[in-house]
Formats: C-alpha cells, sequence, structure tokens
C-alpha cells in the first residue's frame, strides 16, 4: 500500500516565484506528486496529515558542508586562526577523542539540532563516519558522507597508508544504502594531502562512481603557501593535475584568483561557503555573488560547530545575504529567494541531489518544514521569503518531514531521544574539558 502524506494549513513557499497564501502538499511514498494551492490538492483516503496550523510550509534546507560530530569541540577553542586553531586544538582533540562511538553518539547531537532547526540533508566530511552514518540513519535525516583522506594518522586511519582503502570501503559500505544516505570521499585539502594522494582520491571517485569534496583556498595563508610550494594556486594546482573537472565540490574558495570563479564554473564544480565559519576564523569570505555571476553553483554549509558555533542553517543564509551587501556596497546584491536558494538548490548541485531535494515540486522528495509565523519574531509577515531570510531562525521550526516521514512534531524531535543523547555528550565533554 502507498504510503500517503499531506501537509497543509498554512502559506506555501514552494521555491523562488513560488507561493500560495494556502497551500499544501502531497507526497506518496516520500515523493511529491502535487505542491501547490489547497483548494486544488489532492484528498487521497486515509492520508497522513501534517497541519501546519497557519504556519509557513518551505523546502526543507540543505547543509552543504559539515563536520557533524565536531558538536563535541563546540566552544573548545575561540577566536583563533584557522592554522592556530586546527594545528594547536582541533588536530589534536580529534586524535584523541573521534573514535566511531564518539562520531555515532556526537552525530546524533548533531542530527537533532540540524533537524530541529530545519535542516533536513546533510554532507557530512568527516573520519570514523560509519558511527555518523548510523546516527544520521537512526535520526531521520538525509546525509551524503564523505570519508576524510589526510596524510598524517587520522581518527580510525592511524596509518596514511590505508587511507584511500578506508575511504573505498566506506563507500563501498554505505553507497545506494537506502534513500536517505549517499557516500563520497573527501581529501581534506591541498596543503595535507600530496599530489599521489588528491590523484589517489579523484580516481577512487571515478571509480565508484561518487563525489569527492575538498577544503579549497580557505586563506590567505593556504594560497601564499601553495604558491610557494606549487608555483600556482590551489585551484590552478588542481586544475594543472588535471583533477578539477573531477572534483564535485570547493568547499570554502574564499581566497579565489581572477578567472578561478569561471574556471570552477567551466569544470562544473560547486562551491560550499560557509560564511558563519569563515568570518569566524577571520579567514574571509566567498565573494557568493562574483560565483554566482560566473555560472558557478554555490550551496552554504554552516561547518563544524566547533568553528561556527552552531548548525543552524537559517543564520548562514541571513549573514550570507548580508554580507553580500557589504562586500559589493550594493544592497540588492543577493536578495532574499536567491540567497535562500542557496540553501536549496545550491546545496543539492553540491551534494549530486540536484532534481531531488531543494524544491516542492511533483517528482522531488517530499522534505519539508513548517514554521511557526505565530512567533513574535515573524510577526507580522508581509513577504515570506524575506522573512525567512532575515527575520527566521531554526529557534521557530515547528514540524519536519524528511523523505515523506514526520521527523519533528509541534518541535519536538519523533525519532531520537534528544534528553538522553545531550546527557551523553555532556559526560563524554567533561572528559575532553578536564583533559585540556
Amino acid at each position: 500500500m502507498p504510503a500517503e502524506l499531506v501537509i497543509t494549513g498554512g502559506p506555501l513557499w514552494a521555491g523562488p516565484g513560488r507561493f500560495w497564501p494556502q497551500g499544501a502538499v502531497v507526497a506518496v511514498d516520500g515523493v511529491i506528486v502535487y505542491a501547490g494551492p489547497a483548494e486544488a490538492a489532492p484528498a487521497p483516503p486515509g492520508a497522513r496529515v501534517v497541519a501546519a496550523q497557519g504556519g509557513l510550509i518551505l523546502p526543507g534546507l540543505v547543509n552543504a558542508h559539515c563536520h557533524g560530530a565536531m558538536v563535541l569541540f563546540r566552544g573548545l577553542a575561540d577566536d583563533l586562526p584557522l592554522r592556530v586553531w586546527l594545528q594547536e586544538h582541533m588536530f589534536p582533540a580529534e586524535a584523541r577523542w573521534v573514535s566511531q562511538e564518539m562520531t555515532e553518539l556526537c552525530s546524533r547531537l548533531a542530527a537533532a539540532e540540524m533537524l530541529l532547526s530545519g535542516t533536513t540533508t546533510v554532507g557530512d566530511s568527516y573520519f570514523c563516519l560509519d558511527g555518523a552514518a548510523q546516527a544520521y540513519a537512526a535520526a531521520g535525516i538525509r546525509a551524503a558522507l564523505y570519508q576524510g583522506v589526510i596524510d598524517f594518522p587520522a581518527p580510525g586511519v592511524p596509518d596514511p597508508a590505508d587511507n584511500l582503502a578506508t575511504a573505498r570501503r566506506f563507500v563501498e559500505r554505505w553507497q545506494g544504502h537506502g534513500p536517505l544516505i549517499s557516500a563520497g570521499v573527501f581529501a581534506h585539502s591541498t596543503y595535507t594531502c600530496s599530489e599521489a594522494t588528491l590523484r589517489g582520491v579523484a580516481e577512487a571517485a571515478r571509480e565508484l562512481g561518487c563525489l569527492w569534496h575538498t577544503h579549497l583556498a580557505e586563506t590567505s595563508e593556504e594560497v601564499a603557501n601553495c604558491v610557494q610550494a606549487h608555483g600556482v594556486s590551489p585551484v590552478a594546482y588542481l586544475e594543472r593535475l588535471g583533477l578539477l573537472e573531477r572534483l564535485g565540490t570547493a568547499v570554502h574558495a574564499v581566497w579565489l584568483q581572477p578567472g578561478e570563479a569561471e574556471l570552477l564554473a567551466r569544470r562544473g564544480v560547486a562551491v560550499a561557503a560557509c560564511p558563519g565559519s569563515n568570518s569566524k576564523l577571520g579567514s574571509g569570505w566567498a565573494d557568493v555573488p562574483a560565483l554566482l555571476a560566473a555560472g558557478t553553483a554555490v550551496g552554504l554549509g554552516t561547518d563544524g560547530a566547533a568553528s561556527n558555533n552552531n548548525l543552524d542553517l537559517f543564520g548562514e543564509i541571513g549573514l550570507a545575504a548580508r554580507l553580500a551587501k557589504v562586500k559589493t556596497g550594493d544592497p540588492a546584491a543577493l536578495p532574499a529567494e536567491a540567497a535562500l536558494d542557496l540553501a536549496l538548490r545550491g546545496g543539492a548541485a553540491c551534494l549530486g541531489l540536484t532534481g531531488v531535494v531543494g524544491r516542492l515540486e511533483p517528482g522531488y522528495a517530499c522534505d519539508a518544514v513548517v514554521m511557526d509565523l505565530g512567533d513574535p519574531r515573524l510577526t507580522p509577515c508581509y513577504d515570506a521569503a524575506s522573512h525567512l531570510v532575515y527575520a527566521a531562525s531554526g529557534g521557530e521550526v515547528r514540524q519536519v518531514v524528511v523523505n515523506g516521514r514526520q521527523v519533528v512534531g509541534d518541535g519536538e524531535l519523533l525519532t531520537l531521544d534528544v534528553a538522553e543523547v545531550m546527557a551523553k555528550v555532556r559526560e563524554l565533554a567533561a572528559r575532553v574539558g578536564a583533559a585540556v
């Protein structure tokens, strides 16, 4: 028997240019068959109903780049530049504390935080990701998981010679593991991966039929060091190696050189911009208007909670819109619907999910969110997209549906015992804090 679901009882913003004051979404077996005005919606007998109760219905958000399990290190080391933060704080903490058990527990907390704030899809690049995959599957969030590869001992891979084999095995285990989980490979960066490793990652991704991601041009120091080591910028280095056209997503892309936005577009490389993390670390910010003008697909990521310090993607959307206006001096740069689309269709492009998520349209997966328009912070509402970008936060999320299954109801997560997860994370965090 088909599983039918109807979301109705409030205004519907289904994507740029598609708004109805009273809308409805109808799904069968997790796939949308109708999205539009409520009065024209089919009414399947026996369908489960998610009542919006006057709330705004919108597509679930897509977090294009995250290190979910790093919620354990939230607030552990702040107000530092990236190199110091990584080398003196994060890498040592990860070496001591990251394990399959840690990622399973802490990814449950990350999934809870994201679902409760309206993110229904996440791209997670980290280590020991079998634990994360299990956690995300249990939580009911859609996840594209990229097993980390790096040229020194890493969590779960004490011998760097095993990094590619470990990544291959991970992809083979999880690729196509149900409708919500997909897998790929994450080369940490051009400064932590040798030419041979980068080539190996790209070849593994080609053979496995998956995407690979990498941190790229995140800081001016990274670019200067790459020029010193290789004579060219990180983007030009990958291009010289013939790897750029195989790259799925460049994460950060803050310090692009002239013409590199256009080069990324020609090679079909998407960019996952992380304005919150990049600005907090003092790294700069990706020129999103220029990237879009060049034809590059751009998504938004929170990065890890250790550098953000939260996983609320609404904050990234609002920050991206505001920074675009500051950077250009043009208040019309990156208007509300364009900014919102970064966390929808842009994120989908980063994760290889174009046509699957990012819209409420027939044929798309039924990933949807209902925002409480009765909240004082969202009252009154003249323009739905404007509210979602400039006024909303994840705190106004009331209902969440992923693949036709309700996972948040009345602001409560229905799939995990959040109190139990938080208690266990606090116990582990006490040990982390005592060791600092």
